[in-house]
């Protein structure tokens, strides 16, 4: 290649249960408050990326994401299986924080039993047990990261945790065993921390921290700084009315730079990912993983992709 611009992003996955298609450049905005936004996903659609929407809007302002119509994914929780089996969209999915229950497994099996022919996305785990019984029970896509979000605080908390690269590594082989896919969520800071999960075998990646500070968050600037914040965070709690009596969080709210408009973050992520795949002689993403070879070194900095 003479030019990153002969680089192409795009993947055409077919899905192991829904037998769809869906192509488009599979990097998505997380399902967090600050960036699964409406004005969000009208960025993000243009460039056929995939959008998050928040999950205050399932059920009641779904209306808000159907102007764009495609590249959508909706995430609720097991008490949510009703609404997303009512949502017409390219994906949905269930998400919690822990996917190493029996009661999970039983909802992704209901979901599947009543969508039958749409593309299911379930999680969050960490090895590849779990990802292959994920989706044996029915998922499609399996949403891999436990404690690897910025602003999440759950190794803190609990002291439970997997390296995130690692696990994309693990989960993404159980996954494609099986013809499946994985999300990698979480952990990345830069445009090269997405370019290692897709290497790692990720089929898509998950940002949040990355879109944040943005015109088209939720929120606004102020003194040159926004507000982002985890879902399990005190703020978000208390916004949501999540609180009972044994729930602490297990997140927190931090201040971001005030970064303008999205679509220049968007075209610099983008670029940064086609670079790599020159340096690797990978002419498309779908190249990538098969290009590049991880060297294990010293851990000199704190990133989750840098270990």
């Amino acid at each position: 290649m003479s030019s990153r611009a002969e680089v192409n992003l795009e993947r055409t996955h077919k899905f192991l249960w829904s037998k769809r298609e869906w192509t488009g450049i599979p990097i998505m905005s997380a399902n967090m408050d600050a960036v699964g936004t409406p004005a969000m996903h009208s960025v993000l659609s243009k460039h056929k990326l995939i959008t998050c929407p928040a999950r205050h809007y399932l059920g009641k302002d779904t209306e808000k994401f159907t102007e764009s119509g495609h590249n959508i994914c909706w995430f609720g929780g097991i008490e949510d299986i009703s609404n997303l089996s009512k949502v017409s969209t390219d994906f949905i999915g269930l998400d919690v924080a822990n996917g190493y229950t029996i009661r999970f497994v039983d909802a992704v099996k209901k979901l599947r039993e009543k969508c039958p022919e749409t593309t299911i996305a379930a999680g969050n785990v960490v090895t590849a047990d779990m990802t292959q019984e994920l989706i044996l029970a029915g998922a499609d896509i399996v949403k891999v990261g436990i404690g690897p979000g910025s602003v999440c605080t759950t190794r803190i908390k609990t002291g439970i945790g997997y390296p995130q690269l690692s696990a994309v590594i693990e989960c993404a082989d159980a996954a494609h065993g099986l013809d499946a896919h994985i999300i990698a969520d979480g952990g990345c800071v830069n445009s090269g921390d997405i370019v290692k999960a897709f290497a790692g075998g990720a089929d898509f990646v998950m940002i949040g921290g990355m879109l944040a500070g943005h015109d088209e968050c939720e929120g606004t600037a102020e003194n040159g700084v926004m507000k982002f914040y985890g879902m399990a965070s005190k703020f978000a709690m208390e916004k949501h009315n999540y609180h009972n009596g044994y729930r602490g969080a297990e997140g927190k709210t931090v201040e971001v730079t005030y970064r303008g408009k999205v679509e220049d973050t968007i075209k610099d992520i983008l670029s940064g990912i086609r670079s790599a795949c020159t340096y690797v002689g990978a002419d498309k993403l779908k190249t990538l993983s098969k290009s590049t070879t991880f060297v294990r070194v010293n851990n000199t900095h704190n990133t989750v992709y840098g270990d």
